[in-house]
C-alpha cells in the first residue's frame, strides 16, 4: 500500500469512526442498546474507543509504509480535536435536527 492510499484510508476511517456513535443505536455498531436508546455518555465513550481504534489502524499503516515516528502529547491533542471536529455532523444529526 502506498503512502497516499494509507493517508486516505486513515482519513476515511476517521470520518466513519467519528460519526458512527451518533448515527446508530447499537453499542459499537454491534450490540443493541437497552431500551433502544444510547445515552450521551455512552456515545462519548464510544467516540473515545473509536479514536483509539482508528489510531491503532493508523499506527499499523505507518509501520507498514515505513518507520514509526515517535509522537509527543501535542500530536495526540491535535488528533483528538480533529476527531471531535469530524464527529460534528453526526452530533448535529442526532441532537440538533428535529426528527
Amino acid at each position: 500500500m502506498g503512502l497516499q492510499t494509507a493517508v486516505w484510508t486513515v482519513i476515511g476511517l476517521a470520518i466513519v469512526g467519528a460519526n458512527l456513535p451518533f448515527v446508530n443505536q447499537r453499542w459499537l455498531a454491534l450490540l443493541p442498546a437497552r431500551g433502544g436508546v444510547k445515552p450521551l455518555w455512552g456515545r462519548l465513550l464510544e467516540l473515545v474507543l473509536l479514536y483509539f481504534a482508528v489510531g491503532g489502524v493508523s499506527l499499523a499503516l505507518e509501520a507498514q509504509v515505513g518507520q514509526i515516528y515517535p509522537q509527543r502529547w501535542e500530536f495526540y491533542a491535535v488528533t483528538a480535536a480533529m476527531f471531535a471536529t469530524l464527529a460534528f455532523p453526526g452530533f448535529v444529526w442526532r441532537y440538533l435536527v428535529r426528527h
